[in-house]
């Protein structure tokens, strides 16, 4: 085992336990960033030095990052739903609190998790979406998220010392709490069909390729001051996907084909009465949800290839199936 001190923050979540055993298994020291009532037990198997704190609490981080030569930060608030302080707190607060921690302590180097959300949503086109794509294009009403990941880049920008982000795309993969169940539970329920043709791509990429990505980009001298896309370059449609999701699960295939625009619209719909009644828990339909598998998405990743030599390795099938293997465990 190396002297080198990683922190990860997310580290109970899905791609920041991914980038945790990962590191662990380059026999490098890691010492994960929990709340109190945070699930630990992958980690503590795993052998991960856990430090106490919050995100929101800026007391409570020095101590974590204390002795850091790399600090990844992986922990924000993920999804399409909630109020907006929510976000300011968990997503944009957050970061700059753990950036003013970094630089107070002196921490080697930030590696910022983003998404490539930070892009808006940008008119489709043929030409893939490189890096230097404006962020924050066609914003939605209450499109939340967006917004405050586009903030927290902002002050990643400002940050003094040496720091990279990348942009993951629609990430799954064992430990995936949110998007896969919730895409399963509304399987199980009839509630998914084909939207429009069916024949866009998706940008899905597998937890364990992008941990891999964020390593290598956080480990590359030339990576400082440099953003990464983290995807996939439209690996499978969505109508294959859905065939083959079907397939691992043993069910029948989806047949029925429902127009995208409409349920786009509906998605607006479930979210305007979520929003009057004060919903919790976001509808069964949401704009977000829609989009990621019924919209064309084609972002390149030439650059995170050409300069990190990183590539998604595992194709769909073999990671379906080791999330589903997962997730019949839990």
């Amino acid at each position: 085992m190396t002297s080198r001190m990683n922190v990860v923050t997310g580290a109970t979540g899905l791609l920041g336990s991914h980038i945790a055993e990962q590191l662990r298994a380059r026999g490098e020291r890691v010492r994960a960033l929990v709340r109190p009532t945070s699930d630990t037990t992958f980690l503590r198997q795993l052998g991960i030095e856990l430090a106490v704190g919050d995100l929101t609490e800026p007391d409570s981080l020095a101590r974590a990052i204390a002795g850091a030569d790399m600090v990844y930060h992986c922990a924000a608030r993920v999804g399409d739903w909630g109020p907006w302080r929510v976000f300011q707190r968990e997503v944009i607060d957050a970061t700059a609190n753990l950036l003013d921690a970094c630089h107070t302590v002196g921490v080697g180097r930030v590696l910022h998790v983003s998404s490539i959300i930070v892009y808006g949503h940008p008119h489709i086109r043929q030409e893939q979406f490189t890096e230097d794509e404006p962020l924050g294009q066609n914003l939605w009403l209450w499109d939340y998220y967006c917004r405050a990941k586009v903030r927290a880049e902002e002050l990643c920008r400002g940050y003094p010392g040496d720091l990279t982000i990348v942009r993951p795309s629609w990430i799954y993969g064992p430990r995936d709490r949110t998007t896969l169940p919730r895409f399963l539970k509304a399987l199980a329920a009839g509630r998914v069909g084909i939207l429009g043709s069916g024949d866009n791509l998706l940008n899905i990429v597998y937890a364990g390729d992008v941990a891999a990505g964020a390593i290598q980009a956080a480990n590359d001298p030339r990576a400082k001051g440099q953003a990464y896309n983290l995807s996939s370059e439209g690996q499978i449609t969505q109508r294959a996907f859905l065939d083959l999701l079907t397939d691992v699960m043993g069910q029948p295939r989806i047949r029925w084909h429902f127009p995208y625009w409409l349920a786009f619209a509906g998605g607006f719909m479930s979210e305007l009465v979520g929003r009057v009644v004060r919903m919790r828990r976001p509808p069964h339909m949401t704009r977000y949800a829609v989009a990621l598998i019924g919209r064309s998405t084609n972002f390149s990743i030439a650059k995170a290839r050409e300069q990190l030599g990183w590539r998604p390795r595992v194709d769909v099938r073999e990671g379906l199936q080791r999330s589903l293997d997962w997730y019949s465990m839990t």
